[in-house]
């Protein structure tokens, strides 16, 4: 990257750390379980809800329990149910038509990050009618309060819960992007961790991974605070003990609560200190190939952290430690992290996640690139910087070239 490049993106990284304190962060409030939201709901005189989701969890009937509670308190609800697995402009626009048709006041997103991306974006829709989903791309576009907001996690890993993005996917142009507002933060999150029981493995996988992945680059990127890197520890040390429990039993209660734990800390730990490069290549080729955003950053995470080699070394070194993958009386930071990189990858080989992805086609390589260096560039606080040349060697990497 060009020097001058370079000193404007660690400035503008900077300014926007020193402004964290000043920021309006805050937390959603937690319910224990779905069974609250109807009291809640009852609580703000709210008599009509849209629930966001998607086509699976309605067929396996997961929302009925929360029609029913709802329906009992004598509050009318909606179910959105055609979210796909990388949102798009035509799910958000959908779902604010029927939240208008049926004169809800509230939006409950039930589901995985994709149920909470459109629940989220509609809101913004709602909100700012005027202003186009295109137009929120970015940072702080929205400014306005959204419709009551409460989010159900039914994957332990996206941390949408409690985070300020919300991902969108441009069908017509291939590309997806986030939209960034403290307004998209739920004011409520559910944290019922029998909503994530029976989970199938390969969806645990690629969540669970997601986690670390938010965890592992709030972690390691220059914006990260005292508060953001201990939870993003805590974050790292309850999947490293429970992802694969949770993988091999789906009904295994106490891995099950402790990844949703998990996924709470390092979404707020990421929501705060930002992530780097995994997550906008990831976002690339999900909006490219359609390739769902856990597996996309689980199969790029050690890549990534390969290439960023001695620039993060120390602090990968650090988490490893503190997260018990590496003896703490280890004294080689650098044979320390390399065995924290390993135990990535061997972690994604016990869950069946590949190493490459052989969709990726080689015309493809520098218009993702571009759009993960307009993404990444100034924004993601990454150890090391690249532009888009550099990017480019990432996907070359993950095509297994």
């Amino acid at each position: 990257m060009f020097i001058l490049r370079k000193i404007y993106c660690r400035a503008f990284q900077s300014v926007f750390k020193a402004a964290l304190p000043f920021l309006p962060y805050r937390r959603p409030k937690i319910l224990p379980s779905v069974a609250d939201i109807a009291d809640l709901c009852k609580e703000k005189k709210i008599r009509r809800v849209m629930v966001v989701t998607d086509k699976g969890i309605r067929r396996l009937g997961l929302t009925d329990f929360l029609e029913k509670t709802l329906d009992e308190q004598g509050i009318s609800s909606c179910v959105y149910s055609r979210t796909v697995a990388n949102p798009t402009i035509w799910n958000v626009e959908e779902a604010r038509r029927l939240y208008l048709q049926h004169g809800a006041q509230a939006i409950i997103a039930f589901g995985g990050g994709s149920s909470m991306d459109c629940a989220k974006a509609a809101g913004a829709r709602i909100a700012k009618p005027r202003q186009s989903v295109s137009q929120m791309k970015g940072l702080l576009k929205i400014h306005k309060k959204l419709p009551l907001l409460i989010a159900v996690p039914t994957t332990a890993g996206t941390g949408s819960e409690t985070t300020l993005a919300a991902v969108i996917t441009d069908s017509k142009k291939h590309h997806k992007y986030p939209i960034n507002d403290f307004s998209l933060i739920p004011r409520y999150a559910v944290l019922d961790y029998h909503e994530t029981l029976g989970l199938p493995a390969d969806l645990t996988a690629a969540t669970g991974m997601d986690a670390l992945t938010h965890a592992v680059e709030a972690y390691i990127g220059r914006s990260a605070t005292k508060e953001t890197r201990k939870i993003a520890e805590e974050a790292v040390r309850l999947i490293a003990r429970y992802l694969k429990a949770a993988y091999d039993d789906g009904q295994n209660k106490r891995a099950r609560k402790a990844m949703l734990q998990a996924s709470y800390y390092a979404g707020a730990a990421f929501t705060k200190s930002y992530v780097g490069y995994v997550h906008a290549v990831a976002h690339s080729l999900g909006g490219q190939y359609k390739i769902s955003h856990g597996l996309a950053n689980a199969v790029t995470l050690p890549v990534v952290l390969r290439l960023y080699g001695s620039s993060c070394e120390k602090k990968l070194a650090k988490l490893a430690r503190a997260a018990g993958v590496a003896d703490a009386a280890l004294k080689s930071d650098k044979e320390a992290a390399r065995r924290f990189i390993q135990w990535i990858q061997r972690l994604n080989d016990s869950m069946g996640i590949p190493r490459h992805f052989k969709e990726i086609r080689r015309r493809d390589i520098p218009v993702m690139a571009r759009h993960a260096d307009k993404e990444g560039n100034p924004l993601y606080p990454a150890p090391m910087l690249m532009n888009q040349k550099e990017l480019e060697r990432i996907y070359y990497i993950l095509k297994g070239e």
